[in-house]
């Protein structure tokens, strides 16, 4: 089956759902949006608490790592959405931009247009932010970003903690500063989850010149004689194909993007040709330069007022009542309700410590289950100075790609340096005097580790990905780039990659807000083009 439109999207997360709806704003664009997950139709997803039980493979890729050599080789799980939004719809919602001064740093890397004041407006256009205005918000944009509608006892025993101990509150960590503690803004509507897909898909699904297909997986980008032509996609057990006329684009994340151009033969020629994948385009870039935040977390038993046992049959059909006539008790949480930024030195830049808090018991991605209640402390480098990659395990584009984020594999140790670092920061605000009346003892990893390798070797055995991979595309302009600072693909015309994977350097912080900001800025480089 054969099918032809102006432009092609693959993915429709943070920034395909944007692509798409700024390409289909213009009438004589005919788009085509394809999303390997299916409709953002369970209602878990659109519930804000409901995140915590999407771990199933209809919503979720259920990736796993690669053995990480520093951390006892151990293969950690791996999410990322896989449905209407991706992981926008799955995630926390929580609305975080970085600091300025990574923006800054993209463009000293020979990256112009993506400084710090070039970003800001596009962070602006798509913003509808119900508490704040001016310089750094937008009030007119499709995402809304909104204040939580409540905290539980124990965030603000922890936004205090931190006061007591020297942080600045800071009611704003999107604007002038990012340094100080705060309750995080999050990206809701009406106490509803807002993702990529109800923001910007949802008010352009009457256009007649969007077609949006899902359970859609795309396996191959074609090429012919130096231009991307089309695709090839699977649904339905057959094998679809869909020509481009323009541009295909590429929004896949950091995983699935690589992943699909590697099968595509775009990457290492070297390595695809071992398996059995003729090389289209040398380019030794793709699945390179892959970044990711890691969570080292603290756990301690509380009084019971944390999130625990909420779930409940009893208390669960109490808590829907409550949420469908006030919108307001437990299944509004975003569960990760306030957070703080840290300098680890005063030679820093900029913070390079986040650390958030979760009124709850949350180990190993909550797959684990304590009973009692308690409170969960994550502290992550932002910065981190590893870099991995993302391979290929087999030409089957059904076989899950090997992903490799490297945690503390840096050769210095700055990175075991920075987390240890964070570790006692988390140690030092469960201490302080706010806490003191409503936690009984640390849980994880307990009073007893108290040594350098002791901490470390808990490190090993329980950090996790904080869920913000990035880079594997990366935008610029020496030898392992991908894309240039339009977004195309280097060598090869009308192919773009527009999504996390772009960023040569991750962020100072979540990456939600991000993505979408660099869709916003992709599709105006596709406009401008078209315009010229």
């Amino acid at each position: 089956m054969t099918e032809k439109y102006s432009h092609i999207v693959v993915g429709a997360g943070a920034a395909g759902c944007v692509v798409a709806n700024r390409l289909s704003e213009n009438p004589s664009h005919n788009v085509l949006l394809l999303e390997a997950g299916g409709r953002d139709r369970n209602p878990l997803i659109h519930i804000p608490v409901g995140f915590t039980k999407l771990t199933t493979p209809d919503v979720n890729w259920g990736f796993s790592t690669a053995p990480q050599a520093q951390m006892n080789n151990r293969e950690m799980w791996y999410p990322q959405g896989r449905t209407l939004g991706g992981s926008t719809s799955i995630n926390a919602m929580i609305y975080i931009r970085g600091h300025r001064a990574d923006y800054d740093e993209w463009e000293a890397l020979g990256n112009p247009g993506w400084g710090y004041e070039d970003v800001l407006p596009f962070f602006r256009k798509s913003e509808s932010n119900s508490r704040l205005a001016g310089r750094y918000h937008g009030v007119d944009g499709e995402m809304s970003v909104t204040q939580q509608t409540q905290h539980n006892p124990l965030s603000k025993a922890f936004v205090r903690s931190c006061q007591e101990i020297g942080l600045p509150f800071n009611g704003d960590v999107n604007g002038a500063e990012q340094d100080g503690v705060t309750f995080y803004d999050v990206t809701q509507r009406n106490v509803r989850r807002e993702s990529s897909a109800t923001a910007f898909l949802r008010p352009a699904k009457g256009r007649p010149n969007l077609t949006v297909v899902t359970r859609a997986q795309t396996t191959k980008v074609l090429v012919r004689d130096g231009r991307a032509t089309g695709v090839e996609y699977r649904k339905d057990k057959k094998l679809h194909t869909a020509h481009a006329e323009g541009e295909v684009v590429l929004s896949s994340g950091a995983v699935n993007s690589p992943r699909l151009l590697l099968l595509s033969g775009i990457g290492p020629a070297d390595e695809l040709s071992p398996l059995g994948i003729t090389p289209v385009h040398d380019l030794p870039g793709v699945g390179r330069n892959f970044q990711d935040h890691m969570d080292v977390y603290l756990t301690a038993e509380t009084e019971p007022v944390s999130y625990n046992k909420d779930d409940r049959p009893d208390r669960a059909v109490r808590h829907a009542l409550q949420y469908a006539l006030y919108k307001t008790g437990p299944l509004t949480a975003c569960v990760a309700e306030a957070g703080a930024f840290i300098r680890s030195s005063e030679d820093v830049r900029s913070p390079d410590i986040q650390i958030h808090c979760l009124p709850a018991y949350v180990i190993d991605h909550g797959r684990k289950r304590v009973k009692g209640h308690g409170v969960t402390i994550n502290t992550c480098n932002l910065r981190p100075r590893s870099i991995g990659s993302v391979t290929l395990r087999s030409a089957d584009p059904t076989v899950h790609p090997v992903i490799d984020p490297n945690f503390c594999g840096d050769e210095d140790g700055y990175d075991w340096d920075i987390s240890m670092k964070g570790f006692e920061w988390g140690r030092r605000i469960l201490a302080a005097k706010s806490f003191a009346s409503v936690i009984k003892r640390e849980y994880t990893p307990g009073s007893h580790v108290q040594t350098p390798e002791q901490i470390k070797e808990y490190v090993r055995k329980w950090s996790k990905t904080d869920y913000h991979p990035v880079g594997s595309c990366m935008m610029g302009s020496g030898p392992d780039a991908v894309v240039d600072t339009k977004l195309r693909v280097h060598g090869l015309d009308g192919l773009r990659v527009i999504d996390a994977s772009i960023m040569p350097r991750l962020i100072s912080g979540n990456t939600q807000a991000t993505s979408i900001m660099i869709g916003e800025k992709g599709a105006a480089a596709i406009l401008d083009q078209d315009a010229a």
